[in-house]
């Protein structure tokens, strides 16, 4: 992830507040959550890494186009035959869709595949998406590839061998915003967000999101994305949300930055109406550890997604439930 740029001091000049009472360091600050880690690089070298070795250990079908852009591929892992998973002793097995991070402007599904190997183990499929990345591509170009990821995995589930109403979408940071767009039948007036997918979602995980870009807008991650108040509305999940929702896993780390966890607590608020919602902070995570934990057996998160996929329906997730375990 890109590091927040060093202040500007004007020698006599007070810090501007520009949002919540944070002058533009302070915000850049926030959502830089590389600060609250002693290693960055050690992270993004894992996930490589992890990724390599599962595409290296399981099958998988490399480099699929699932639209027009070049960058528009993903990564499917067949589930392994002959596993009592998620899929059960009958019928096709589910599907986990994965969205990586990376602030819109870094990472790639080449650098995503970690989280396969225990999904994989449970008796899911798994694919991973790869999308356009700022500042070469508009965030709204960004939200229709997501969307048009899973409308081209929902059209090809019977020659990829996993049940159509058992896709699950996943995203982690960048990834959980772009999940979350996904789950919006529309925005009003925006007709660049591609195919409607909602009604092809089973159930949402998102990880340590951004929600409302409005804060986004105004702080150092925007010199890529260049987003105007209009671009920042129209794709901030939070203000768009239908009254109804599949299930949604929501989670973040519990060291995280304010920001960071004001957005979750914003976004729980307003799915807990909507949807059967499971609300989760993990003590033992940070924001780039915390994606290991998506299907780790007998942590909450973990069991919580693997629930999700075993039972697959769209009212398989008690409503309300909450945890800080």
């Amino acid at each position: 992830m890109p590091e927040s740029p060093a202040p500007t001091l004007i020698p006599g000049r007070a810090p501007v507040p520009v949002y919540r009472g944070m002058d533009r360091a302070a915000l850049d600050r926030q959502y830089t959550p590389s600060h609250r880690v002693p290693d960055l690089r050690a992270y993004l070298d894992r996930y490589a890494r992890d990724s390599a070795n599962a595409r290296r250990r399981h099958p998988v079908l490399t480099g699929l186009p699932y639209g027009p852009h070049p960058a528009e591929t993903l990564d499917y892992f067949p589930a392994p035959d002959g596993l009592d998973g998620p899929a059960g002793p009958d019928g096709p097995p589910p599907l986990l869709v994965f969205v990586h991070g990376g602030n819109w402007q870094e990472l790639s599904k080449d650098d995503s595949a970690f989280p396969a190997p225990p999904l994989l183990r449970a008796g899911a499929a798994v694919a991973v998406v790869g999308y356009g990345l700022a500042p070469a591509t508009r965030l709204d170009d960004m939200v229709a590839m997501v969307r048009r990821a899973v409308h081209w995995l929902h059209r090809h589930a019977d020659a990829l061998g996993f049940a159509p109403d058992r896709l699950h979408l996943a995203g982690h940071s960048a990834g959980a915003h772009l999940a979350a767009m996904a789950l919006l039948p529309r925005v009003p007036g925006t007709p660049h967000h591609g195919p409607d997918v909602s009604a092809a979602i089973a159930g949402a995980t998102l990880l340590s999101g951004m929600y409302d870009l409005e804060p986004v807008r105004l702080c150092y991650v925007n010199d890529a994305l260049a987003l105007d108040p209009a671009a920042a509305h129209r794709n901030s999940p939070l203000h768009h949300l239908p009254p109804r929702l599949p299930p949604v896993v929501l989670a973040r780390g519990a060291d995280e930055t304010a920001e960071y966890a004001r957005q979750h607590a914003l976004m729980a608020a307003a799915l807990r109406p909507r949807t059967a919602l499971t609300d989760l902070v993990a003590p033992a995570h940070n924001h780039f550890s915390l994606p290991y934990a998506l299907a780790a057996p007998g942590s909450p998160l973990g069991t919580a997604v693997l629930t999700a996929l075993a039972r697959g329906g769209p009212r398989s997730v008690p409503a309300g439930r909450s945890s800080r375990e």
